[in-house]
């Protein structure tokens, strides 16, 4: 029997992704357009993992060049910037696991773990209003997979009565690295993980 949810937040909660979109292609205009596209080729892919994760993987990988802690820094800086003036508007909300969340945060135990900056994302929470709903809010730049084990410890919860919501690999790897069920929610591709919720019981 479930009695703890963690909630991914981006394409769970809120429908971020073009927001997001926007914001690489805004603090890395000034490099080549076909190269910039790679990026959100794997920012679209996995969509668990954090902003320095991308960022350092566009230098790395794609650009093949160095790139410090400090600059990786600037650039999640810069992105945060933008998400923070973009994301606060409540029509972005996804109204089906929204209405769930608020009907049933009584019955369960609520998380957020996400790869979006935690800073920002408990900003976002709370001019979003939502930040009642959920015992803890964590984000990057601790990994996913960490996320999800603090929270377990933390709390203490049985493995067996705890579920992660997700809409991306990345998720469904955090779940199963810490025994833990999961199931995917706003994105096909997900169908063959497990369970999969395509609507919320209201």
């Amino acid at each position: 029997m479930i009695k703890n949810i963690l909630w991914d937040f981006d394409g769970v909660i809120l429908d971020s992704m073009k927001i997001r979109d926007y914001g690489f292609r805004e603090i890395f205009k000034h490099f080549e357009k076909e190269k910039v596209e790679e990026l959100i080729n794997y920012h679209r892919i996995n969509g668990g993992l954090s902003r320095y994760v991308k960022i350092r993987f566009f230098y790395e990988e794609i650009l093949s060049r160095r790139i410090s802690e400090s600059e990786v820094n600037q650039y999640a800086d810069k992105f945060s910037v933008i998400m923070k003036e973009k994301l606060v508007d409540p029509q972005n909300l996804i109204q089906d696991s929204v209405t769930y969340i608020k009907e049933n945060y009584k019955k369960y135990k609520f998380h957020i773990v996400s790869g979006s900056d935690q800073v920002e994302l408990r900003f976002l929470c709370k001019a979003l209003e939502l930040s009642d709903y959920f015992l803890t809010i964590y984000g990057s730049p601790t990994p996913k997979k960490l996320l999800v084990a603090n929270v377990l410890n933390e709390f203490n919860y049985d493995i067996k009565e705890t579920i992660l919501i997700g809409d991306s690999i990345n998720d469904f790897e955090a779940a199963s690295v810490n025994n833990i069920s999961f199931s995917g929610y706003n994105n096909i591709d997900l169908k063959d993980k497990g369970e999969y919720i395509d609507k919320f019981i209201h």
